[in-house]
C-alpha cells in the first residue's frame, strides 16, 4: 500500500509479501528514491527475502517491508507518527523495526502511534550478531577451520556493524574494520582491540571471511574479482548485487552464507518475543548455523548457489504449511 500524507511530507510504501506461516515482519528503510515506483521496487524484493529469512529460521511469520522516500522537505517527527498510524491500522499483519536510513527517533515517533514496532535497535543489533557468529562457525566447521586467528572484514561500523565485529572480536577473531563515516572505524576498533582501514579496500582486504554489514549489493562481479577472502558472511541486506556476482562466487568456489540466514538473527529475536511468544530465542538464533551448514555443503555438493539452496528450503517450509487443496 502507498501511503501519502502531504502535511508531513511522508511518501511512503508497505509491501507484504506472504503471511502463510503468520504475520509479515520487516523493516522500515529511508533513503532518496528517484520515484515511488523505484521505492516499491526494492521493498518488494526486500520483502520476499523476508518471507524466505522467516521460514528458514523457523519463525510463524512471513515477510513484508516498509519503505520511506527521504526528501527535503520530510518532517521526520511527524511524518513517522503517521506511517505508524497507518501501521496500526493493519492490527498486526504487519510487524516492524528500523534498517537502513531509518533512526531511533523515527523509531520512537513510529510508536507514539502504532503497537507492532520494535525500538530496540542495539537489542536487535546484538541478535543479529550472535546469529552472524553461528553462520561464520558453521563455515568454519565446512572448512575445517578453527574460530580463533580467524581474519574477518566488517564493512560498516554502525549499529550492526558495530555489534558483528564486538562479537567477533570477543570469540578471538581477528578483525578488520571499515567505514565511510570518518573516525568511526577508529573508534571502534580502538574499543574492542580491532584493526580500522579505509574503506575503499576493505573488501579486497586480505582476510578469511568478508562480512559487509552496512549496504547491500555491494558483492558485484567486478568486487569479486578483487576478493582475497574464501568466504562472505555478511548482515546486511541483499549482499550480493546479482547473479552474475553469485555466479562469479560459484566460479571461484567462494563460500556464501545467505544473508536470509546470515542477517536473521533480528527477526528471530522480535518475532519469537512478539508473535511466538518465546522467553529464551537464543536457541532459535543459534539455530541458525545448523540450517548455514546444511545450506552450504549442499550448494558446494551440488554447484547450486547457496541463495536458491535456500530459498528451496523456505519454499517447502512454506508449502508444507499450505492447507490440502480439495480433489477435484
Amino acid at each position: 500500500m502507498v501511503i501519502q500524507d502531504p502535511p508531513s511530507g511522508l511518501l511512503a510504501a508497505i509491501v507484504i509479501d506472504d503471511t502463510t506461516l503468520g504475520p509479515a515482519a520487516g523493516g522500515i528503510r529511508t533513503r532518496a528514491y528517484d520515484d515511488l515506483v523505484t521505492a516499491v521496487h526494492e521493498a518488494a524484493g526486500l520483502a520476499r527475502a523476508m518471507t524466505i529469512k522467516c521460514a528458514l529460521a523457523g519463525l510463524n511469520a512471513g515477510g513484508g517491508k516498509g519503505v520511506v522516500v527521504e526528501h527535503k522537505g520530510l518532517d521526520r517527527a511527524a511524518a513517522f507518527a503517521k506511517l505508524g498510524e497507518e501501521i496500526d491500522k493493519l492490527d498486526g499483519a504487519f510487524r516492524t523495526a528500523g534498517d537502513l536510513g531509518t533512526t531511533t527517533a523515527d523509531l520512537e515517533a513510529m510508536a507514539e502511534t502504532c503497537r507492532f514496532v520494535h525500538t530496540d535497535e542495539a537489542d536487535l543489533s546484538r541478535s543479529v550478531a550472535r546469529g552472524l557468529l553461528r553462520c561464520i562457525e558453521a563455515m568454519c566447521r565446512v572448512k575445517e577451520r578453527d574460530l580463533e586467528g580467524l581474519k574477518v572484514a566488517v564493512q560498516g561500523c554502525g549499529a550492526i556493524g558495530a555489534a558483528v565485529a564486538t562479537t567477533l572480536a570477543e570469540a578471538g577473531v581477528h578483525v578488520l574494520v571499515a567505514d565511510v563515516v570518518a573516525g568511526r572505524a577508529e573508534a571502534l576498533a580502538e574499543a574492542i582491540g580491532a584493526t580500522a582501514v579505509p574503506a575503499p579496500g576493505i573488501l579486497s582486504a586480505d582476510v578469511d571471511i568478508v562480512a559487509p554489514c552496512a549496504v547491500g549489493g555491494v558483492i558485484t562481479e567486478r568486487s569479486v574479482a578483487g576478493l582475497r577472502a574464501w568466504g562472505v558472511c555478511g548482515g546486511a541486506n541483499n549482499v550480493v548485487a546479482d547473479e552474475a556476482a553469485e555466479q562469479a562466487l560459484l566460479d571461484r568456489g567462494v563460500m556464501v552464507v545467505p544473508d536470509v540466514l546470515a542477517s536473521a538473527g533480528a527477526v528471530v529475536d522480535g518475532i519469537g518475543r512478539t508473535v511466538m511468544g518465546l522467553d529464551d530465542r537464543v536457541p532459535l538464533i543459534d539455530k541458525l548455523g545448523e540450517t548455514a551448514e546444511r545450506v552450504i555443503r549442499e550448494s558446494l555438493e551440488t554447484g547450486v548457489a547457496a541463495s536458491q539452496v535456500a530459498e528451496r528450503l523456505a519454499a517447502e517450509r512454506i508449502r508444507a504449511a499450505l492447507p490440502p487443496m480439495d480433489a477435484a
